[in-house]
């Protein structure tokens, strides 16, 4: 009888595994990552099987998304800000634009002003400033909260605004901000702050979701000014960290109507969270003399389209001078690398800045398995020196940029929720060429040689590293 029982559970594991490898063929976003999947899963089911149900789901299941059909109260929302903003809709953009505006599911408009905000004083204090102004509400998310001078710093400042009757709803990521204690968020229910994890794996359903994250920074103060961009909130993102020096980071201040997009990405992770529909103001302020053209585009797996990748893709295949890239973990997928080569090949200056001191091994090893490729067809590759580089910057010729929080990788592109503010205006383009050429002479360019002089021990750990990236 036991002996039954055993050959039983043997049979529905190895069952179990086949129908999670058809479900891997028929959903995976990557070839290599199904390819991974269904060999362990067929191969090896005992230990692929729960791998497989924790970290290979492709797809954010569950996600109640403001712009779906499901919530009568959601939408009538949506749809009076949509009418809102009509005069404000950019008239005098390139047609290249529309692609972007299709995947942020948002409009270009005008009546922006975009301020950068370069490295950690600057970027704290603007923010800290924004809270202390706050008259209505405050959203704020970050995917990293610390329990340190700078944690305590934003929960007091979230307190005091808290005790003067503003609004503050305070998101946060439950894997990013797993060091973060209860105290700290009793203190902050405690002052009137409606705390709450993002809840990714909330519920028996959806359980299994434990591999994707928040990835997104964001505040917005009473509807009119939002800030997105890289940092969270660590002293290390002040620039003290051991091991990895001053820390080189890029954050965005903005005003205007496209400070309701980044309110509706915020309201849209809140109702998934609490359930909760927030009562906002969604009526447009314009306040700027020399206005610029901005749209907010969120992405994450709860998209239908693979909307971080596509958005960086149509970006690159626009320029025609000036591609100039940043990114901390730079493992791109096949459609963002043959677009960089491709702009390469036509005579594009094709320039990516990655750290020299990496902080995720794996990430790191792994870009060396397709750099040769990429430098051979032109696109240069240069390592920042001072410190660890954390900022998401892209320049596109001398007319758009992009600042946000999306990482040339897969976790960014497949499945961490993600937003990019794409900033179309010529003097914008120019103060980050500016900031970006600064960054460039602190940097120092790979050449072929020396990614051919790796060794062979060296290039295939790369090799190895890359194959695992689909399913990181």
């Amino acid at each position: 009888m036991t002996s039954w029982l055993i050959g039983l559970a043997i049979f529905m594991v190895h069952l179990l595994g086949v129908l999670s490898a058809v479900l891997a063929l028929m959903s995976s976003r990557t070839s290599q990552g199904a390819i991974a999947w269904i060999i362990s899963l067929v191969t090896f089911p005992y230990a692929a099987l729960p791998a497989y149900w924790v970290f290979g789901r492709p797809r954010f299941y569950g996600y109640v998304s403001a712009r779906g059909e499901r919530d009568t109260v959601l939408r009538r929302v949506l749809a009076r800000y949509r009418h809102l903003i009509e005069p404000y809709l950019a008239t005098t953009y390139q047609g290249d634009t529309l692609a972007i505006e299709q995947l942020a599911r948002m409009p270009l408009t005008s009546g922006n002003r975009a301020e950068l905000l370069v490295d950690g004083e600057a970027t704290f204090d603007s923010l800290f400033t924004g809270i202390d102004e706050a008259e209505e509400y405050i959203l704020i998310q970050f995917f990293i909260v610390r329990h340190d001078a700078l944690g305590l710093k934003l929960k007091q400042h979230l307190e005091h605004a808290a005790e003067r009757g503003v609004r503050v709803y305070f998101l946060f990521d439950e894997v990013g901000s797993r060091k973060l204690n209860e105290g700290y968020l009793k203190d902050l229910g405690a002052a009137g702050v409606e705390v709450s994890a993002f809840n990714s794996s909330r519920g028996w359903r959806h359980r299994f979701q434990l591999n994707f994250r928040n990835h997104r920074k964001v505040l917005v103060v009473d509807g009119r000014i939002g800030w997105l961009g890289g940092f969270n909130v660590g002293v290390e993102y002040l620039g003290q960290h051991k091991r990895h020096g001053p820390w080189r980071d890029t954050h965005l201040k903005l005003t205007g109507p496209s400070v309701l997009g980044l309110q509706e990405a915020f309201w849209e992770d809140w109702h998934w969270a609490t359930g909760d529909v927030l009562n906002l103001t969604w009526i447009p302020q314009v306040t700027c003399t020399e206005c610029q053209n901005v749209v907010i585009v969120p992405s994450g797996p709860a998209d239908r389209l693979e909307t971080a990748s596509l958005l960086m893709q149509q970006a690159m295949h626009n320029a025609r001078e000036r591609l100039w890239v940043t990114s901390p973990y730079f493992v791109p997928d096949q459609g963002v690398q043959d677009a960089l080569r491709l702009a390469a090949m036509r005579g594009v200056d094709v320039r990516v800045m990655i750290p020299e001191r990496p902080d995720h091994l794996l990430v790191f090893l792994s870009a060396f398995a397709f750099l040769p490729d990429m430098v051979r067809a032109g696109v240069k590759i240069y390592r920042y020196q001072p410190g660890f580089l954390h900022q998401k910057v892209m320049l596109i010729d001398n007319h758009s940029a992009t600042v946000g929080t999306v990482n040339l990788d897969n976790r960014s592109f497949r499945l961490n929720f993600e937003i990019t503010a794409f900033v179309h205006d010529q003097r914008f383009a120019a103060e980050v060429r500016l900031m970006l050429e600064r960054d460039f002479a602190a940097c120092r360019r790979i050449s072929y040689d020396e990614l051919k002089r790796r060794p062979l021990w060296s290039k295939l750990i790369a090799r190895a590293a890359y194959l695992l990236s689909p399913i990181q």
